[in-house]
This record gives C-alpha cells, sequence and structure tokens, in this order.
C-alpha cells in the first residue's frame, strides 16, 4: 500500500526530492527551503491516505499554505511553490516504479488529488501574502526612494550653490560631495529601472558580448571610484565571450555590485572587477576591501532591506535586485567572505557557443 510506501521510505523520497530541487538554476535551493515544508507534507499525506476521519484534507491544505508562506518569505516564486510539491510527485512516483512497490491505481488518485490540493492552497497563500505584502511593501520603498533622492538632490543644489557663488573651488570638498550624490543619483534611478524591469517581467534576453557590459562598468566605475577615494582595477576580457541574458538588466546587476563595493571600502582601498572562463561558465568577480563580514552574515546580504556595516545609508535593495537581475540571466550570484579583508561577489553565468 502506498501509505506503507511512504513510510519505510519517508527519507529516501526527501532525500531524492532534495536532490530535484538541487537541480535547479534560480532560486538556488537551500536545506531550509525542504526541512520543514516537505517532510510535514509526506506526514500528513500519509495520514490522509489512511482516511483518518481525524485529519481532513484542511489539515494537509494548512501546513501547505504554511510551507507557501515560507517560501514567500525566503524570496522564492510561485513557480518554485509548484515545483516543490511537483517534485514530491514525481520522487515518491519514480521510487515506487524502481522497486515496483504493490501500489493501487486507486491509491495513486488519491495521491495526486492530495498533491494536486495541496498545490493549490499553497499557491494560493502565496500569492495572498504577496500581494499583501507587496501593497505595504511598495508603499515603503517607494516612499523610502523619494525621501533618499530628495536628501540627494537637495545636498546637490547646496553645493552647486556653493560652488556657483564663489564659496567653494570647482575642485574642493564641496565639489566631490556633489560628484559623489550625483552619482548616487544616477545609481538609484538605474536600479529603480532594473527593479521596475524585473518585476514587470519585461526581460529581453538575447546573445549579448559581455566586453561590452565589462567595459561600460569600467568607465562608470572609474569614475565613481575617483569620486569614493578608492582604486578600481579591471582585468582585461576576451572579446569572444557570449552570455544569453538582457543587456540592461545584466549591466544592471554588474553595476549594483560595484557600487556596493566602492561604498564599503575603505577610502584608499582597491576594488576589482575579474572576468574568467571555467569550462563552460563564466564568473565574474567584484571583489572590495570592507573589512570582512561578520560570522553569519553572509547569506543575509541578498535580502530585502538588509545593509551591509555600519554606512547605514540607501535603501538596502542593491543586492537583493542584483540577485534577481542575475537569477533573471539565468545565472547564480553568491558571495565570499575574506576575513579581515573584504568580500568577493561572484555573478556566475553559462556561456554561449561560439557562432562560426
Amino acid at each position: 500500500m502506498l501509505i506503507e510506501f511512504i513510510t519505510a521510505h519517508r527519507e529516501e523520497i526527501i532525500a531524492r526530492t532534495r536532490a530535484k530541487v538541487a537541480t535547479r538554476l534560480a532560486p538556488r535551493a537551500t536545506q531550509r527551503e525542504l526541512k520543514t515544508g516537505v517532510p510535514l507534507f509526506l506526514d500528513q499525506l500519509g495520514e490522509k491516505l489512511r482516511r483518518r476521519p481525524s485529519l481532513p484534507t484542511a489539515t494537509i491544505e494548512r501546513t501547505a499554505a504554511v510551507h507557501g508562506a515560507a517560501l514567500l518569505n525566503l524570496g522564492y516564486t510561485v513557480a518554485q511553490v509548484v515545483r516543490d510539491y511537483g517534485d514530491i510527485c514525481q520522487a515518491v512516483t519514480e521510487l515506487a516504479d524502481e522497486i515496483d512497490a504493490p501500489i493501487t491505481t486507486a491509491e495513486f488518485h488519491t495521491f495526486n488529488l492530495c498533491v494536486d490540493d495541496a498545490t493549490a492552497e499553497a499557491v494560493t497563500e502565496f500569492t495572498r501574502l504577496r500581494d499583501q505584502s507587496m501593497a505595504a511593501g511598495e508603499t515603503e520603498r517607494l516612499g523610502v526612494f523619494a525621501h533618499e533622492l530628495r536628501n540627494k538632490i537637495s545636498a546637490v543644489q547646496l553645493a552647486f550653490q556653493a560652488i556657483q557663488s564663489g564659496r567653494a573651488p570647482t575642485r574642493g570638498n564641496v565639489a566631490a560631495v556633489l560628484a559623489r550624490d550625483l552619482h548616487d543619483m544616477t545609481a538609484l534611478i538605474n536600479r529603480a529601472l532594473v527593479e521596475v524591469r524585473l518585476d514587470s517581467g519585461n526581460t529581453q534576453r538575447r546573445r549579448i558580448d559581455l566586453h561590452e557590459i565589462i567595459e561600460h562598468a569600467e568607465i562608470d566605475g572609474t569614475l565613481e571610484a575617483g569620486v569614493r577615494g578608492v582604486s578600481l582595477s579591471v582585468t582585461p576580457i576576451d572579446r569572444a565571450i557570449n552570455v544569453n541574458a538582457d543587456p540592461q538588466i545584466l549591466a544592471g546587476a554588474v553595476a549594483n555590485l560595484l557600487q556596493n563595493a566602492f561604498k564599503f571600502t575603505h577610502r584608499g582601498g582597491h576594488v576589482s572587477l575579474r572576468t574568467t572562463v571555467i569550462g563552460a561558465h563564466v564568473e565574474i568577480e567584484i571583489e572590495d576591501e570592507c573589512g570582512g563580514l561578520p560570522p553569519g552574515k553572509a547569506g543575509e546580504l541578498f535580502a530585502a532591506f538588509q545593509q551591509r556595516g555600519t554606512n547605514r545609508s540607501g535603501l538596502g535593495l542593491g543586492l537583493f535586485i542584483s540577485r534577481k537581475a542575475v537569477e533573471a540571466s539565468g545565472g547564480i550570484l553568491r558571495v565570499r567572505d575574506l576575513p579581515g579583508k573584504g568580500c568577493v561577489f561572484t555573478i556566475d553565468l553559462p556561456l554561449l557557443p561560439l557562432t562560426s
């Protein structure tokens, strides 16, 4: 019977499901994703298959709703919620077929109905919470964005007036503040444009020459590095490297990471931008000299409204948006801590084959 099969092979089913989830390109799976949702679902499913009246289908649906809410909090999409339950179903079916388990057609029918009910409830709860959080979050985000932009504009106006009146030299500290705030305003607006494009789903992936993205990043980055008082080095890139990505979104991700590196690198420090081909992938690395991360904080950097270090300026959205932008290009964004020195952010993208 199916219930005995699930009970006897519970750990194997979970392991297989985790293996399937691990093959996803984006977002990358974590142990936390499956630690509570899948085991709970399997336990409740087993009870449902025993047809115990004390545990109606609603219990499974409530468990699925909790799973949907957890995935939303972790930044997953509704597609991942659906796939999560689909992977469970596939793992059970494949294992049963491999060992020729004595499971009846009626049991499989009940099992598929339970999976369908759980998926629907998870998606419903996921969508409800997402819409609810977006309604509140977008208002808050817009307000913070407008507030920060207004502060930058006010600072620029005051600096310009001081220079215009002759009270400050064109190459002094006031001029440096003016240049820095203008760069910050440009970064704010560019980041907002990338986010709008990502949220609307209006991505336009195509074959692009990666050297164009890197060269533009070097031009803009050199200017900002000078304003921030840090140095920037960029390794030469092979002009034959091509990737499949939306050029605006990928350029926005690289620019965000560079701006983040400049922001947290100490004055007089160094930021490097490297591009390396490894097998069928290309890695874009941005290394800073922020001093390193507190223990256990690397995994929190890519969450929305999280900020690094003691510098609390900004929305805390740059790394969150960068991760979304890289994943929209079929890549992975990860961070490596260099204790006492800094961080290395790596964009990992699949290479496109050379054209003939």
